[in-house]
């Protein structure tokens, strides 16, 4: 290739040569220039190589590469530190379920709480109203608490304030956004908590509490005035992202402060605790924004009443649904409690927008046509007091729904609430409505990160230690392997318990001493009086029925007198003759029994208990509650 290249140069210089020795005349002259011209152009011969790349031993280059970056992460050492400082990391809740959100930070004798959250119920509890985290530790140590933060106002993060400040002996400062601290205020209100001390806090501000600096950044989530913290101690720096999503296209223009969080990784981040809800969700999590337009649709088909159920505290999606009514030619009305004074805490302070003349109480809803009308409201977890199972079984005051109508459930049911969320739909189906959730249309996106965003997350702040938070044991593993996977040592990413907390210091993160922690029952006005073993005999008698004994016995005669009583409640066949006078006579018999072998209260109630339960069991395989009283003549 390169000898034909080089004769062809050849020949073209030979040519350039002739046509310069051409007679004297001006076209000579011209041609000559033009070879002269051509002789000062130089070419450029590349010489390609094809040699085969070398491969280099399995694994070399990553292994030095991943080498490098672990053991830059691994560096907890650093001039600004104090060595004799140690940072203890408490999480308090938030580490068994979505739920009872709240951690403290201790050092130096200064204490922060970041978060005080409560957890709903399910079938499992009986009537029990909330379950609050176990705070015992923080009312020990009250004496060093600085301040709480609260990085949002949704339930999980907020609902145990009111009980917390009541318990506390002193005033301690509550730090959040605009937003958050409205609802706060109006939790606090039906608590009858006055004085509380709300410090309103804005994206990028810092805060001094004891030795600790708390910086706030701003995420994006379901609600408005949401925000992450930075942490930074004598003994080292922790974030915390709070709860998160990267939506790009937000309803409120708020994205997640990605410049925030890489200065806090060139800062140094010691330790990142980071949501880990969507750990299991393999992708990046949709756009809010693409609700709206699912919504906008809907409500544009929609022949009569458009009824659309969402968390009360979703004010971008009340805000998005507003949007679509108005659009449509449509009023938006508003029912249910916690609805009501949500939008009414939003529109105050500037985070719902939506003009007077179109939002229309409850009450007036008479004379306005069906197809005019979008209702807000509760109820999107099945709960049986809420304004749509009010509506779906014909019990809400001032709304009918009628066949024709839709309805749109825009959330997902929390675990534990599915056959509730199944219950109500079935019964709106049967009216005849038009039922729309998840399953049918996009009317509902998570607020949480998917796991592209966790591990997106994880590469910018490049923390050297890493504690997965908000999320069930399955959500937490999944987020330890993300971390380990974006180049996390495996040793530096600590999985905890509730109670088990961790030591920050100079020298590195370690697992540090456990302290008090469960779970604390509110049952209508009792707060921690409700054991464990109390839903366990609500369980019984739910699942199982109730029957009681009553006898006469006389310890000196070793008889029983008169006739034994037996009673049977929920139990197959508990009202049939023939099974009562059965147990009347067993129970007789097990207590002359063991009243002649001289036993006594205690050896009595355990006979005569047992000889009806075993009874029962063989007649309808129930075991039932079975109470015994014994009176002694």
């Amino acid at each position: 290739m390169e000898q034909q290249n080089n004769q062809r140069s050849e020949r073209r210089s030979q040519e350039q040569s002739r046509n310069g020795r051409g007679g004297g005349n001006g076209n000579g002259a011209k041609g000559a220039a033009r070879g002269d011209e051509k002789k000062t152009r130089s070419y450029k011969h590349v010489q390609l190589e094809h040699r085969r790349p070398q491969l280099s031993k399995a694994g070399q280059g990553q292994q030095r590469q991943g080498g490098q970056q672990n053991a830059r992460r691994a560096n907890f050492s650093s001039p600004k530190k104090d060595p004799n400082a140690t940072l203890k990391i408490i999480p308090l809740g938030g580490l068994d379920a979505i739920g009872k959100n709240m951690t403290v930070f201790e050092c130096k004798g200064d204490m922060i709480l970041d978060d005080a959250g409560l957890m709903f119920p399910d079938d499992d509890h009986p009537g029990i109203d909330l379950i609050l985290p176990d705070y015992t530790y923080v009312l020990e140590n009250a004496d060093k608490l600085r301040g709480i933060i609260i990085t949002h106002g949704h339930e999980d993060h907020t609902g145990t304030l009111p009980y917390l400040m009541k318990d506390l002996d002193r005033q301690i400062p509550i730090y959040g956004t605009k937003m958050t601290l409205g609802l706060i205020e109006g939790k606090f209100a039906e608590h009858k908590i006055k004085n509380a001390k709300l410090i309103e806090i804005k994206p990028g501000d810092q805060v001094k509490l004891g030795c600790f600096t708390a910086e706030f950044f701003a995420v994006n989530h379901s609600i408005p005035g949401a925000v992450g913290v930075f942490f930074q101690s004598p003994a080292g720096n922790v974030l915390h992202t709070g709860d998160f999503k990267l939506d790009q296209t937000p309803i409120d223009g708020v994205t997640t402060d990605f410049g925030a969080l890489a200065k806090f990784s060139k800062t140094g981040v010691d330790l990142m605790m980071s949501d880990s809800t969507n750990a299991q969700n393999p992708n990046f999590t949709p756009s809010e924004a693409e609700v709206g337009k699912e919504l906008r649709k809907i409500i544009s088909q929609a022949r009569g009443r458009v009824i659309i159920a969402s968390f009360a505290s979703h004010i971008h999606r009340m805000q998005q649904i507003c949007d679509a009514a108005r659009d449509n030619g449509r009023k938006v009305v508003v029912t249910g409690r916690s609805m009501i004074q949500n939008t009414d805490i939003a529109r105050r302070l500037g985070y719902l927008n939506i003009p007077d003349e179109d939002i229309v109480d409850a009450y007036d809803l008479k004379g306005i046509p069906p197809e005019q009308v979008v209702i807000m409201c509760t109820g999107s977890q099945g709960e049986p007091l809420s304004a749509l199972a009010r509506i779906a079984n014909g019990e809400h005051k001032t709304i009918d729904l009628e066949q024709g109508d839709t309805v749109i459930i825009s959330a997902t049911p929390v675990p534990g609430n599915e056959k509730a969320v199944t219950r109500v739909i079935n019964s709106l189906a049967k009216i005849g409505a038009d039922v729309y959730d998840k399953k049918r249309a996009m009317v509902h996106v998570s607020g949480h990160a998917g796991a592209e965003e966790l591990k997106l997350v994880l590469s910018i702040v490049q923390p050297n230690a890493f504690m997965p938070v908000h999320g069930e044991a399955t959500h937490l593993r999944a987020h330890a392997k993300l971390a380990e996977a974006t180049g996390v040592p495996a040793e530096n990413v600590f999985i905890c318990e509730n109670g088990e907390g961790l030591e920050l210091s100079s020298r590195g993160v370690k697992r540090g001493e456990t302290v008090q922690s469960g779970i604390v029952f509110v049952d209508g006005l009792s707060v921690g009086d409700t054991s464990q073993d109390v839903l366990d005999e609500r369980n019984a008698l739910g699942s199982q029925g109730f029957a009681s004994v009553a006898a006469a016995i006389s310890p000196k005669r070793k008889d029983v007198v008169g006739e034994v009583q037996v009673e049977m409640h929920g139990i197959t066949g508990g009202d049939d003759d023939y099974l009562v006078r059965e147990a009347r006579s067993t129970v007789k018999n097990a207590l002359k029994r063991q009243l002649g072998k001289g036993g006594g209260q205690k050896e009595l109630k355990r006979a005569a208990r047992d000889a009806l339960l075993s009874l029962l069991w063989e007649r309808t395989k129930q075991r039932p509650m079975a109470i015994v009283n014994l009176l002694e003549v």
